[in-house]
């Protein structure tokens, strides 16, 4: 580097003294920027390396001399220059070999390129091997250069894709295969370098995951094969044993590279063919002789190769099924299904009939449709497996149309039929889920790993995970947005998975989709305070408030968000600057992008429902709530709490909450307002059918909830415990451990209330709603009669209670 960047200036300087100083049309100084590929550019050099070079620089122009030249003429007499300089032979020999031959059209192509037509090249010429070379690339020349910023920023788009390019793995297969037959062509078997299990595998197993990766994982955009192989294993990309082992065979092997050309004083990685030479390279790599350095090296050869085939082995190469044609009679299609055990075998060939013939499949490039063809035979027998093949095999196809136009993810789909399972039993097993899938089919990578996604969340970790990638982002606010996004999609997807399994209760699944949800709120809090104007004392002492179901930590995969927002802070202008906070908050979450939505949000619970002010000082809401608040408003404060922004805000939030539950009511007077709004509830929900409403029916999940809101409201001021915010099984069971209640009639409506969510619950993952059931299948009698005993025999209005 020092050598290129000594020679460079020198010969800049040598050069503008002829022809003046390069400049753009705005007369702003040029330079040239020296770029080093492969080893150069990864710090990887060998002691007898060519050094593989691209020439650039940034905006044509002129230069500013009487002699004016063109920036791209004095930039190829450069160029030449400083090839000539390195490359040369003297009498003292010569500083570097220099190759040119990875420039953009190699040999023929010009010597030098202004970034707009390097940028043009890669966009539309780009070819995939060119990809993987310009992983290694880097400025090597000026030694501070101002314009390799934007060279990078230009390059890193061709270089890593924006989503999940697994068809990485086809293309450097295609190249590696192109190596090993030329390999075998020049019969080089013993190249350490080329050869089976050499080197350049073991760049390419690094690699092939930074192409595959590096546009959602900066983290991987770095050039040395060993920090990528020590990457690889803290991400789980590699097992770190493998990784380790890598990293050892890639060490040795360079060595003895090293030692071959220290021999031979030239470029070569082939072992020698004397005993002579034989003896000095053991000798020299530390072997008693040549023997015991094989005995070591061809080992090591062979778990590289091993690994090599392990990732790169062709995938799901059986061919496609004999009846996935065409031209398949419609009773040969039903025929193999009715073999698969599909239900409604008619309906589904009908069904893949129109897949094969319609025009989405037909468009599709011919790479593509063989690994569509590959794949389908072997999706459609799995469906055949699941309770409803019928209902699978639908939901895949409808996957299969979103995604058949990204090759990508045909490509992983092919490259890891390790997957294909766990996909259809997804599929098959909810409606909901298959939706969700079919809408962010970037969380197919979430499958790949059978041990992680079905591993209750670290909260903690992750928040520190989606902490550093919000970093990454700068101020970007659409990579941010986009962030958050791709992080809740994935680990709702995760927590999908681990129910479907069995793995996690209702409750459990209610506190994470919760605790994911205080996570995103404060990481949204942050970002959007970040972005205002800066604010004389820095933090916000602004809260979010959440009520409902995310209050009551009973959240659902597509629950709204109840939210409240309250500020802290006596100036004028306090209300404006955190009423623009709390827009852009609700803007961060509901609003869609390229990712999707977060959240939609519900702030129909703020002090004057829809017509009050978007957020409340504290004192104005404390007044509200004591002398304004509707007995429902009341209710709802059972299930709110804190969930984001300032801790001392938040905390004076729950006092308040606290005191405002426990004051003394009248109980006649709260009964009656608590049965007259249960009742209008009901009348908003007419149910005419036979069916069991589960949700609003007599018995159902809202008369639960309103016999716990009323428990609290007519007893907390003497049984303050029954003001926490603790869920409503547990404050139900307190109630009946206080006698406020029956005890053995408590106990028996919590499990009542616990089948009817999880009946609800089951029943939204196929997307059925409204929710009901045949009556008698689960008896809702203890909710009955503990409606009852607090509400009838007080002489609650006729028809507030059941009928």
């Amino acid at each position: 580097e020092l050598s290129v960047q000594h020679a460079l200036a020198a010969l800049t300087e040598w050069l503008a003294a002829q022809s003046g100083q390069p400049q753009d049309e705005d007369g702003a100084p040029q330079e040239m920027l020296v770029i080093g590929m492969g080893k150069l550019g990864g710090g990887e050099l060998n002691v007898s390396s060519d050094i593989d070079l691209i020439f650039v620089y940034p905006e044509e122009g002129e230069t500013s001399g009487t002699q004016r030249l063109g920036n791209h003429d004095f930039f190829t007499r450069l160029g030449r220059r400083l090839i000539a300089a390195l490359a040369e032979a003297t009498a003292d020999g010569y500083v570097f070999r220099v190759d040119m031959r990875l420039r953009p059209y190699g040999d023929s192509g010009p010597l030098v390129m202004s970034f707009a037509a390097l940028e043009e090249y890669l966009v539309t010429q780009g070819r995939e091997w060119e990809r993987y070379a310009w992983i290694k690339a880097r400025v090597v020349a000026p030694a501070h250069c101002a314009h390799a910023a934007a060279l990078e920023k230009l390059v890193q788009p061709f270089v890593y894709r924006k989503y999940l390019d697994f068809g990485a793995f086809d293309s450097m297969r295609k190249l590696h295969a192109q190596i090993r037959s030329e390999v075998a062509r020049r019969d080089r078997g013993n190249n350490i370098k080329l050869g089976p299990g050499g080197i350049r595998e073991i760049e390419f197993i690094a690699q092939v995951f930074q192409l595959v990766r590096g546009g959602r994982m900066t983290a991987l955009r770095i050039r040395p094969t060993r920090a990528v192989l020590q990457l690889l294993a803290q991400t789980g990309e590699l097992e770190p044993a493998i990784a380790a082992r890598l990293d050892e065979s890639y060490v040795f092997l360079r060595n003895l590279e090293h030692r071959l050309q220290y021999l031979y004083d030239q470029q070569t990685q082939e072992l020698p063919t004397s005993e002579a030479d034989q003896a000095l390279i053991a000798g020299a790599m530390g072997f008693a002789g040549y023997p015991a350095l094989l005995a070591a090296l061809e080992p090591l050869r062979a778990f590289v190769s091993a690994q090599f085939g392990a990732v790169f082995g062709a995938r799901g190469e059986a061919g496609a099924g004999t009846w996935w044609r065409e031209d398949t009679p419609a009773d040969e299609l039903q025929a193999v299904l009715s073999r698969l055990h599909y239900q409604q075998p008619a309906e589904s060939a009908e069904r893949l009939a129109q897949f094969h013939s319609g025009s989405r499949y037909r468009a599709l490039p011919e790479t593509s449709r063989t690994r569509l063809d590959k794949l389908m035979p072997q999706l459609a027998a799995l469906c055949g497996e699941t309770d409803y093949p019928d209902q699978a095999l639908a939901r895949i196809i409808a996957l299969l149309e979103a995604i058949v136009r990204r090759a990508s993810y045909l490509a992983f789909l092919a490259e890891y039929p390790q997957v294909l399972p766990r996909l259809v039993r997804l599929l098959g097993a909810s409606a909901w889920g298959a939706a969700y899938l079919t809408q962010h089919p970037i969380l197919l990578d979430e499958l790949l790993d059978a041990h992680e996604i079905y591993q209750a969340p670290d909260w903690a970790a992750l928040e520190t995970a989606l902490a550093a990638q919000l970093a990454e982002c700068g101020d970007d606010i659409e990579r941010q947005m986009d962030t958050l996004r791709q992080f809740q999609h994935s680990q709702t997807f995760h927590l999908l998975a681990m129910d479907l399994q069995g793995l996690l209760p209702l409750e459990n699944l209610s506190d994470h989709l919760s605790g994911l949800a205080d996570l995103i709120l404060r990481h949204a809090l942050e970002l959007c305070w970040r972005n205002l104007p800066a604010h004389p004392q820095g933090a916000a002492r602004f809260a979010i408030i959440a009520y409902g179901k995310l209050g009551g930590r009973e959240l659902g995969y597509a629950s709204d968000l109840d939210l409240i927002f309250l500020y802290d802070e006596d100036i004028p202008e306090a209300g404006v600057r955190y009423a623009g906070l709390a827009k852009r908050i609700i803007g961060l979450l509901a609003s869609y992008t390229a990712a999707g939505r977060l959240y939609e949000v519900d702030l129909r619970l703020r002090p004057n429902g829809e017509s009050g002010l978007l957020v409340s000082s504290r004192a104005a809401f404390a007044e509200y709530q004591a002398q304004h608040a509707w007995t429902w408003e009341h209710q709802a404060l059972t299930r709110a709490r804190f969930c984001a922004g300032d801790a001392a805000l938040g905390e004076w939030f729950e006092q308040l909450r606290s005191e405002l539950l426990c004051a003394a009511r009248d109980p006649d007077k709260l009964r009656d307002e608590i049965a007259a709004m249960r009742q209008k509830m009901r009348d908003g929900h007419p149910n005419r059918s036979e069916l069991f409403d589960l949700k609003h029916d007599p018995g159902g999940m809202v008369d639960v909830e309103f016999i716990v809101q009323y428990l609290v409201l007519a007893h907390a001021h003497e049984h303050p415990a029954l003001a926490a915010n603790r869920g409503n099984l547990a404050l139900l069971r307190r109630a009946g451990e206080l006698i406020l209640i029956d005890r053995a009639l408590a106990e028996q409506a919590c499990e009542v209330y616990r089948l009817l969510r999880a009946r609800q619950h089951k029943m939204r993952l196929n997307n059925l709603e409204p929710c009901r059931i045949p009556q008698d299948e689960i008896d809702v009698s203890p909710v009955l009669a503990l409606w009852k005993g607090l509400f009838e025999q007080h002489g609650t209005p006729a028809g507030a209670g059941v009928e």
